[in-house]
């Protein structure tokens, strides 16, 4: 079995833009005490393992259930993702009120600081393959990989925020930022086209 890097690696940048590790730093550090933080990082990255996770096992089935193409989902997705990105490139994004959730570890830090609408879309079109394209299994297991090094670098960045928000500072996390979202952008707007090429051409399932 011959695991594809190719589109480990594209899954990989993909969530690590939407997740926007370093632009959720200072939202992580504002909501928890110095003392919690740690274990706070570790419950949030949890949480939000076991959504995507969730979604990426039964999103197939979720999909066949509702009647929903393929080509649908990539062109939902493709425009969540561009919104989400567009907030980031113009940094208006709302930060996450920490009182609407019993715990700020599951909300809004587990979703939908990392497990948005965004991640979970972009998991599910990456597990379901190309549009007309079988899904193999070492496909599926490239895309598992990228969500576990994604959702790792985020525990990262949270884990040692105080130390990167100190390097980087306001001005440097918010470059960041806005990088990732141009970055996303293009990514949404490509996932909108395959989307909508499959129609087309009646190439979607």
């Amino acid at each position: 079995m011959e695991l594809d890097v190719t589109l480990a690696v594209q899954a990989f940048v993909t969530l690590l833009v939407i997740m926007d590790p370093l632009g959720n730093v200072p939202v992580f550090l504002a909501l928890m005490e110095v003392a919690a933080r740690r274990r706070v990082a570790a419950q949030a990255v949890i949480s939000a393992t076991v959504i995507i996770y969730l979604f990426a096992i039964f999103g197939a089935q979720i999909l066949s259930y509702l009647s929903i193409s393929l080509a649908a989902l990539q062109i939902a997705g493709g425009v969540m993702l561009f919104i989400t990105a567009l907030s980031m490139f113009r940094g208006d994004m709302d930060d996450p009120d920490p009182d609407q959730g019993a715990s700020v570890a599951v909300v809004p830090l587990g979703t939908p600081l990392v497990a948005g609408p965004g991640a979970i879309a972009a998991v599910m079109v990456f597990m379901a393959g190309d549009v007309g394209v079988g899904t193999r299994l070492e496909n599926q297991l490239s895309v598992v990989l990228a969500v576990t090094a994604a959702l790792g670098t985020v525990w990262l960045a949270l884990r040692f925020g105080a130390l990167l928000e100190r390097i980087l500072k306001d001005k440097g996390i918010l470059l960041v930022t806005r990088v990732m979202g141009m970055l996303l952008l293009a990514i949404a707007v490509e996932l909108i086209a395959s989307g909508i090429d499959a129609y087309v051409t009646g190439s979607h399932p």
